[in-house]
């Protein structure tokens, strides 16, 4: 079950990585319900593939704030059958998962990553099962569930804060035998996290990036875009502000961008690329 070199958390890329977001659940705050269905969710995950996304995120679980848990075997009846046919499909595949016993099925099923929200925290035996995997691990920072974070929202500095509890992780996912070469962070954003929490940290990912680890943004649709949108504005009416983001997340090189559209990232990164060839000449 080893990681495909694509994907390995060491390898630099010109541009960050897109994941395409696929909520495979009835109550995710953008699109909750619309790919509840195998086959539209299997389409939509070829789709993303289609557009450009280099791994799709498969997910079971809404983790929005106030969504209430759901038992590992509701979670892996929605994301199982997902991932083994669009792995099947030659479509590269993490699973989206706080939950080890869930991580497990899905490496066996063809998963390429283990993207958990929780950075290990939600489920003791996640570390040991990463481990045996010897997949590509994902690890956002989190202080508590849906239901209870807003109340967490509180730091003496927001990016120190982040930065120190998630570089305590790390230390346990080593401890624990995760190969270090295989972690990406996450600084979580949204996540216990106030809209001016959120941009002091995409402002200062280069004191994130001094942990020496690959980082994942994952700002797409997010409740702090919908500030700098008239207050009736649709969910995908932040589409354009998360990829500019991405443009961000660029610039600061960060190892991938998880978004739920595909192409308007994939032109702010064909943006950020063109500059980039231009400063060379």
């Amino acid at each position: 079950m080893d990681s495909t070199p694509l994907l390995s958390a060491d390898r630099v890329l010109p541009v960050p990585r897109v994941m395409g977001i696929l909520n495979v659940t009835p109550d995710s705050f953008s699109d909750g319900g619309r790919y509840e269905h195998v086959d539209r969710a299997i389409a939509h995950g070829i789709l993303l593939r289609d557009q450009g996304a280099a791994v799709v995120d498969v997910g079971g679980e809404s983790t929005r704030p106030g969504a209430q848990r759901v038992p590992p075997a509701t979670e892996q009846a929605r994301v199982i059958p997902v991932i083994e046919a669009l792995t099947a499909e030659g479509v590269a595949v993490s699973i989206d998962t706080m939950n080890a016993v869930t991580a497990l099925a899905a490496a066996k099923a063809g998963a390429s990553i283990i993207n958990d929200v929780s950075g290990g925290l939600s489920d003791p035996e996640m570390y040991r099962t990463v481990a045996a995997t010897d997949l590509t691990y994902i690890a956002m920072h989190w202080r508590g569930h849906s239901n209870e974070m807003a109340q967490l929202a509180h730091y003496d500095d927001v990016v120190s804060d982040v930065r120190s509890e998630l570089s305590d992780r790390v230390a346990e996912m080593t401890a624990s035998g995760i190969n270090p070469d295989r972690i990406v962070i996450d600084p979580g954003l949204g996540f216990a996290k106030t809209a001016e929490h959120n941009w002091a940290l995409l402002a200062r990912l280069d004191e994130l990036s001094a942990l020496g680890y690959p980082i994942l943004i994952g700002a797409s649709r997010k409740r702090f875009l919908g500030t700098l949108l008239p207050n009736d504005a649709p969910t995908t009416d932040r589409d354009l502000a998360t990829a500019v983001i991405s443009n961000v997340a660029a610039e600061a090189q960060t190892w991938g961008v998880r978004v739920h559209d595909v192409p308007s990232t994939q032109v702010a990164l064909a943006v950020y690329t063109a500059m980039q060839k231009g400063k060379k000449r």
